[in-house]
Order: structure tokens, then C-alpha cells, then sequence
């Protein structure tokens, strides 16, 4: 219980947003019988679980022990709280904290996590109930654990693993049970979104009845997940669930293709329509984790919830000049996600002096690589890049377009005959007029884009290493696709 350090603290104290205003919302008098003239705070979760906590307000306990937290947010709609002590260890406790409570609170410090006392919160005395089931149950399972350590046979493993998913599924019905005679509740509605898809045993057939389904399992959990998840209770937002449980379905059960992130996230965000918190925090998180993922494509989806919901006002919480960083970030994304045809560049040819288009390279496929004579990453690039190219892409048909991106003439030529990339065709840009970096979203070096033979990307940011299975997989579906037309034809 005492889990917080003083950064995670003053990093938490920092981040903290309540502004207060007239209508109290809340009253939580808290007494501490071993604990006089200290501070204490008042902390909510939002979305993660610890250490990401933050601070709602601050009071001094008085000579008697005692503080009054008085809530005057007009946005406040409850969740799981806690009373963190001023103390070198960070002593706290949690509660459940609901809009128009009034109770108080009484602990003993050297007693915790035990001996909290409520009074006025019949919701917190049952939670406290739970807390110390809870406790009996995690004392079982390490006994259970320490069992299975000694076992000597499969028969008693069999035995120790039978017990152990016995008392799983009489937790899981304590929970069940709680929510049946409470509904709706704050700790029933967290013991809902707790509930894990339980598969039904197999076997799972297709459609004719003969063959085994191998991805029911997969499909039943993911169609299952959001089961008990209440999508219109911000309460939820202010405990450290949400942020796992997304995390887990868009990670693990989404396929990580564009279309698919996309209607995922329209889902998500439709389930959360008409909240405040469920709905901020479902869009901020979809929008950091795709303009953060390394997978290829997921620029696009960025560029898809910046025109579907923060060009419309959807983001209310977000400034003018907030909203404008993500704006910009997406118009200079937009011309080059995966799918959409290159934007032309024209450039002198660093040895020969002659202009040269990208859109006139002839080639089944054209690699675009932005480079820094000077930078140490495609030093140690461009030369694996030369291998590969001579080894497997010239063999395709794959031409290359560089881009020096700094460096004088002669420091570009020499990289140029240092690396044997003469057969290249290789241009700079000394005037700075062809505006590449806005077209190509070029912050860093090296930047490198597939382009087929129509000019289309199909694919950005690679490496030496993955050029070759993006061409493969494109090759692969060219061929299929021909395939299912030749099919066609002959019906």
C-alpha cells in the first residue's frame, strides 16, 4: 500500500486538472487517530493504473487528525480514489468516491491497510468486505502456489491447478453476485468491466459440420470482450482499468491493417458517444497509439481520425492551438500515406547536373531514399541497402531515386563513389525549392518510401532489411488477384 515514489508524485501533482467551482459535489472528512499537522491528498486515477495517478486536492490535517475535502467540479462524476499521506513512505489507501457522497473516513496509519473505518458509505463498507475476500483468496493461491512446488506427480499437479480454478470461478461468482444485488453501482460496474470472455468448450465446427473451426476461440473472446464494459459511465475513466483492457484489444485481437484499425476505432468511439471522459479519453489514446505505432500504414488511421473527428470539433478539450499541432501533423502525412500515388519530385542530378523526375524513372518498382552524407545511420544504412539492391531488388526490376537532404556537392559526391551508388540516380536540392520535406513528411534520415510502377507507395519508412518481404507480399497479391480474375473468366 505504500507504492508511490516522490517523482511519480510531483509528476502526478503536476498534470493535476480540476478546476473548482461553486456546487459541492462531494464531502470526505477524513480522520487519521495516529497522524496530526500533515499533509494530505486527495488522488484519482484516469484510465492507467499506478504509478500514473492524479492529484484532485490537498488539505493539512489539523491538531485532532482531521480534513475535509470539499468537491466543487463541476466535471467531477466519481471513481476509484485515494488518500495519499505526506509521509517519506507515501502511505495510502483507496475508496470508492461517488458524486453527492458525504462520509468520513477514519485510519490508523500504523495499521493499513487494515482498520479503515466508514461511516456514511454503505457502498465503501462493502467494498472493504471485498478487499479482505480479495485477501483470502490471493493467501489461497500462494499456498496452492507453494503445493504445486512440491508436487511430485502429474496427479497432483492435476489436483493443486483443479483447486486453484475452483476458487477462481468462486470469485468470479462473488463478483457476479454483487452485481446482480447492486446494479449499476460504481464497484459493480468495475467488477463487470473486470469480467474475462469465458470460451465455451469445443469442439467448434464450420459451417458444413465437419471441420474444426481453429480460430472460434479467437473470434468468440474478441466478439465477447466489451461484454461488461459500460461505455457510458465515465466513472470508469477515473479507475486503472481502461487503459490495460484497449490496450489488450487493440494490440492482441485487432489485425494491424488499416481498414481494420479504422472501423475499430469508429466502433469504439460510437460506443462512447455522448460522454465526456469515455469518449476523450477512447480518441486520445487511438490517436497516440497509431501516430506512435511502428507498424507501416498506421500513419494513414492518424490522418483518418484527424479528418473524421478533430476537424469536425469532436477533441472539445483541446485549445486552438492544440488542435492546430494535429492538424498540421496530418495535412503534412496526408500526400504520402501507403495507397496514394507519390508526390513528383525534380531535382539536379548531384554527378550529371541533369534534372531528373521521380515520376519519369522507369522501373517496376522505385525505391526514394532521403539521406545525410553526414548522418551515422545511413553511413551504416546505405551500404546494406547497396547489398540487398545488388543481391535481390535489382532482380526485380527496383530503380533508386536518392535524395541528399544537406551536405555540400563535393561531400555528397564523395558519399556517392564511397558507397557505389553511381548507378543510382542521386539529386540534392541546393536551392531549397522542391519542398520534399513537407511532401515526404522527412524529419529524419534515413527516410526511405517503395513506390510500384505507377508511382504508387506502397510502402515508407523501411530499411534494408524489409524492402524485399514488402515487394514479396505485394507480388504474392498481384498474383492472387490474377488468379481470382482468371477463375472468374472461365465461369
Amino acid at each position: 500500500m505504500k507504492r508511490l515514489t516522490l517523482i511519480a508524485l510531483l509528476l502526478c501533482f503536476g498534470m493535476a486538472t480540476q478546476s473548482f467551482g461553486r456546487e459541492a459535489n462531494y464531502h470526505v472528512q477524513v480522520h487519521m487517530t495516529d497522524v496530526k499537522d500533515s499533509l494530505i491528498y486527495l488522488v484519482h486515477y484516469y484510465g492507467k493504473n499506478r504509478p500514473t495517478i492524479f492529484i484532485s486536492d490537498s488539505m493539512r490535517l489539523d491538531s485532532k487528525g482531521n480534513a475535509t475535502f470539499v468537491g466543487n467540479d463541476s466535471t467531477f462524476v466519481g471513481g476509484i480514489y485515494i488518500i495519499l499521506l505526506g509521509d517519506k513512505e507515501r502511505t495510502n489507501f483507496e475508496f470508492l468516491l461517488n458524486k453527492g457522497d458525504n462520509m468520513t473516513i477514519t485510519a490508523t496509519k500504523s495499521k493499513l491497510p487494515d482498520g479503515i473505518v466508514f461511516k456514511n458509505s454503505p457502498e465503501n463498507e462493502r467494498f472493504l468486505d471485498y478487499i479482505a475476500y480479495l485477501k483470502g483468496y490471493a493467501d489461497k493461491q500462494e499456498k496452492l502456489k507453494e503445493k504445486l512446488k512440491v508436487a511430485t506427480t502429474a496427479a497432483d499437479t492435476d489436483v493443486v491447478r483443479k483447486q486453484s480454478i475452483a476458487d477462481t470461478k468462486v470469485l468470479t461468482a462473488y463478483r457476479r453476485d454483487y452485481v446482480k444485488a447492486h446494479p449499476h453501482s460504481l464497484l459493480a460496474n468495475v467488477f463487470s468491466a473486470m469480467e474475462v470472455p469465458e470460451v465455451p468448450e469445443g469442439p467448434h465446427m464450420l459451417e458444413d459440420g465437419v471441420t474444426k473451426d481453429s480460430t472460434f476461440a479467437y473470434h468468440y473472446y474478441k466478439s465477447h470482450y466489451w461484454d461488461g464494459w459500460d461505455f457510458k459511465d465515465d466513472r470508469l475513466i477515473y479507475t486503472p482499468l481502461y487503459d490495460a483492457k484497449i490496450e489488450e484489444y487493440m494490440g492482441k485481437l485487432v489485425l494491424p491493417w488499416t481498414d481494420s484499425v479504422e472501423k475499430e476505432a469508429d466502433w469504439l468511439l460510437k460506443k462512447a458517444s455522448g460522454t465526456r471522459d469515455m469518449f476523450h479519453y477512447t480518441l486520445w489514446w487511438l490517436t497516440r497509439d497509431v501516430e506512435n505505432s511502428k507498424v507501416m500504414g498506421m500513419d494513414e488511421v492518424f490522418v483518418y481520425l484527424v479528418e473524421n473527428y478533430y476537424m469536425k470539433g469532436e477533441a472539445f478539450w483541446l485549445t486552438n492551438d492544440e488542435l492546430s499541432k494535429y492538424l498540421d501533423r496530418a495535412q503534412k502525412i496526408a500526400p504520402n500515406v501507403i495507397g496514394n500515388i507519390a508526390p513528383e519530385v525534380k531535382l539536379p542530378n548531384v554527378l550529371t547536373k541533369k534534372e531528373e523526375s521521380l515520376m519519369a524513372q522507369k522501373g517496376e518498382y522505385t525505391l526514394v531514399v532521403f539521406y545525410s552524407p553526414n548522418c551515422g545511420h545511413c553511413q551504416h544504412e546505405i551500404p546494406k541497402l547497396d547489398s540487398v539492391y545488388k543481391e535481390v531488388l535489382k532482380a526485380k526490376g527496383l530503380k533508386i531515386y536518392t535524395v541528399a537532404t544537406e551536405g555540400d556537392e563535393k561531400a555528397i559526391s564523395d558519399f556517392i563513389k564511397k558507397n557505389n551508388m553511381e548507378t543510382w540516380t542521386n539529386t540534392w536540392d541546393p536551392d531549397h525549392t522542391s519542398d520534399y520535406h513537407n511532401k515526404y513528411d522527412v524529419y529524419s534520415t534515413p527516410t526511405i518510401y517503395l513506390l510500384d510502377n505507377k508511382k504508387i507507395i506502397r510502402g515508407k519508412r523501411l530499411d534494408h532489411s524489409n524492402i524485399g518481404s514488402v515487394i514479396e507480399m505485394l507480388e504474392k497479391k498481384a498474383k492472387a488477384a490474377k488468379e481470382k480474375g482468371s477463375t472468374k473468366v472461365k465461369e
